[in-house]
């Protein structure tokens, strides 16, 4: 019998360690969150990465791209540089981290500065690249019950 090691790089079996949030559970922390999400693009998982987006992004979310990325990569590591919680209600949290894959392209590197909120015991990737239809003074859509000014839109610009 063969143990699969955790494409996150916590060196722990995947059942252990990534395939647990995969499997359901709520990752514990941002970080958790980020590595299982970069587990799930080596496994192809994208209905997990649809699912820790933040809800409010998630029907904008292109999966045929994010399936294809997935498929196509050949996923070479991830470094997980530092992870800062912010506080708050709901809590904020970034994760800044390098990714590196293959492709027909060559080999690739990207760096991220990562935005996570908590909404009912579950954190959630905030995408920086799926528009939030959300006014300044509309409430958020992290549903965390404040308006979008004073909770998640200062997220998503000091991302990346």
């Amino acid at each position: 019998m063969t143990v699969a090691v955790c494409p996150c790089g916590s060196g722990n079996q995947l059942e252990l360690c990534c395939g647990r949030f995969h499997l359901g559970q709520p990752a514990p922390d941002a970080q958790h969150l980020m590595r299982s999400r970069y587990s799930a693009y080596v496994l192809g998982l994208v209905d997990y990465l649809v699912a820790t987006t933040l809800p409010a992004q998630q029907a904008r979310l292109d999966r045929q791209a994010m399936a294809a990325w997935s498929a196509e990569a050949t996923w070479l590591g991830l470094q997980v540089e530092a992870a800062e919680v912010i506080g708050g209600k709901p809590e904020h949290a970034f994760v800044t981290f390098v990714a590196r894959w293959h492709d027909q392209g060559g080999e690739h590197s990207h760096r991220e500065r990562s935005a996570f909120v908590q909404h009912d015991g579950r954190w959630y990737f905030i995408d920086p690249t799926v528009p939030l239809a959300a006014g300044r003074n509309d409430p958020c859509p992290c549903g965390g019950g404040q308006k979008f000014k004073k909770c998640c839109a200062g997220y998503l610009s000091n991302a990346a």
